[in-house]
């Protein structure tokens, strides 16, 4: 008959487990705290005058517990920008879900971005901010942990749209080789028109040589998108 000793757990392993847990669980709280903190300053003030002295503040905290936390500006920045994402794919999802041919659904989600970053500018800031460094650039500053959660959150978004061109391919609707490459494509020229759209501004030549300056609507710009998106997935690579 075996001695019960043999298999239980040294004196002091729960209590080392527990204190473990709860360390672990302190830590993702503050973590959150620190992330909607930095949400709410890009909503109120935007990207580029956040700075990690304020996030502390509206915590606080001391800016080197931020710094504990997440390896840089950078790294917190992109895991806020996470955050955009995973409701932007939402956003995406409810337009792809509208029922009817093929054109309809992807005027639906891109109509669905259109309204989301503009009712998001700190996303457009955000977003751009990131698209700026080259991957390799990335890896230096941000933890491979947390370019796996931005590279999710933005290829999450990425699949509701390439879902839809694939099945506009699919029911002989669209013409696109690369579904994959059409969707990357209109997320990135998209982040651009949306920045138009805010600044509200185009220029043209009125004669050579003398610039001009006049409005375009986000009206205009959604236009613009969804006819752009509907030629593209109408059109054979």
């Amino acid at each position: 008959m075996s001695d019960p000793r043999d298999t239980a757990a040294p004196a002091g392993a729960a209590p080392r487990d527990g204190r473990r847990s709860a360390a672990a669980s302190r830590r993702r709280q503050r973590e959150r705290e620190i992330l909607d903190a930095t949400r709410a300053l890009f909503d109120e003030r935007g990207v580029r005058d956040a700075q990690i002295e304020d996030i502390a503040r509206a915590v606080g905290i001391n800016r080197a517990i931020v710094y504990r936390h997440f390896t840089g500006k950078e790294e917190l920045f992109a895991l806020t920008l996470v955050g955009y994402l995973d409701e932007l794919r939402d956003a995406l999802a409810a337009g792809a879900a509208s029922h009817g041919p093929s054109a309809a659904r992807l005027e639906a989600v891109v109509s669905a971005f259109v309204d989301y970053g503009m009712a998001h500018p700190a996303f457009v800031d955000c977003a751009q901010t990131l698209m700026r460094r080259t991957g390799t650039e990335l890896l230096d500053e941000i933890s491979e942990s947390a370019l796996l959660r931005l590279g999710r959150g933005i290829s999450g978004c990425l699949a509701v749209l390439t879902a839809v061109l694939e099945d506009g391919v699919q029911a002989g609707d669209f013409a696109v080789e690369d579904p994959i490459l059409l969707s990357n494509t209109l997320y990135a020229s998209g982040l651009g028109a949306l920045q138009l759209a805010r600044v509200g501004i185009l220029v043209k030549e009125a004669a050579p040589g003398i610039p001009v300056v006049s409005s375009i609507t986000t009206e205009q710009v959604r236009s613009h998108m969804v006819t752009s998106a509907l030629a593209l997935a109408a059109s054979a690579s």
